[in-house]
């Protein structure tokens, strides 16, 4: 009989010591893993990184980038994406995956354009990731069809490697192979008033010289112009007038 009561003694114990024990692990592990707490995944996308990785350590949350890609419309080094997604509900501490904008521009082959029609090199360049810059006609009989690709004034070789997002330059022909324009009398124009009056006459404007100080050149008007007008003048269709403006 003494045996079997301290039998029970001994079984009371053991489960009691267990119902402690479990009881002790279950509020340590519901402490350390903050049990039914959670919190929202802020918003970063747009943020510069530097911005994004202060919002994500006052929530007490990690980050890895994951990726980077490029698009030159938007800010250098800024969030693209987040995973896991803005107000997702998770535990502190959680990495949060993010997709920068690169701060350099890939390098791209720039496409072969030479004979291609205007709307084909836009179609090609987009693809490409690149964008048309200036449009320069010069006298040739084939309208709109490229003779030249620039960038800064000097011609580029197709295959080159350029930064993806540059804009480049199109000479393209005139339609009209050389024909006679009356040379148009710009003095007193503005930029913008001359700019307007040369693509009518299907010329362009070569260089501009800023005579003396400029402090705004929307309102500047033209003082003289090379070729110089004459009654009765003709040029070539497409030639570039020089024009020198003034304050």
């Amino acid at each position: 009989m003494k045996f079997i009561k301290t039998f029970g003694v001994h079984i009371i114990a053991i489960v009691v010591t267990l119902l402690i024990i479990f009881t002790v692990v279950s509020l340590f592990l519901n402490s350390y893993t903050r049990h039914g707490e959670s919190l929202s995944v802020p918003d970063i996308r747009g943020l510069k990184i530097e911005d994004a990785i202060h919002v994500l350590e006052q929530k007490k949350l990690r980050y890895v980038i994951s990726d980077s890609l490029y698009f030159d419309d938007k800010p250098k080094l800024s969030i693209l994406d987040q995973n896991p997604a803005p107000q997702s509900k998770v535990k502190e501490g959680r990495f949060v995956y993010i997709t920068i904008n690169s701060n350099k521009a890939p390098q791209v082959n720039l496409p072969n354009l030479l004979d291609v029609s205007l709307r084909q090199a836009e179609a090609m360049l987009a693809s490409t990731g690149l964008k048309v810059g200036k449009l320069i006609y010069k006298p040739d009989l084939a309208k709109d069809v490229v003779l030249d690709v620039q960038y800064m004034g000097a011609s580029l070789q197709f295959g080159v490697k350029i930064g993806k997002g540059t804009a480049v330059d199109l000479v393209l022909g005139d339609g009209l192979g050389g024909e006679s324009i009356d040379m148009p009398d710009l003095t007193g124009l503005t930029l913008e008033e001359a700019n307007n009056l040369l693509q009518s006459s299907s010329l362009t404007i070569g260089s501009v010289v800023y005579m003396g100080s400029i402090s705004d050149t929307t309102t500047a008007k033209v003082v003289r112009q090379n070729p110089p007008f004459t009654e009765g003048a003709t040029v070539n269709g497409g030639q570039p007038i020089d024009l020198f403006i003034r304050q």
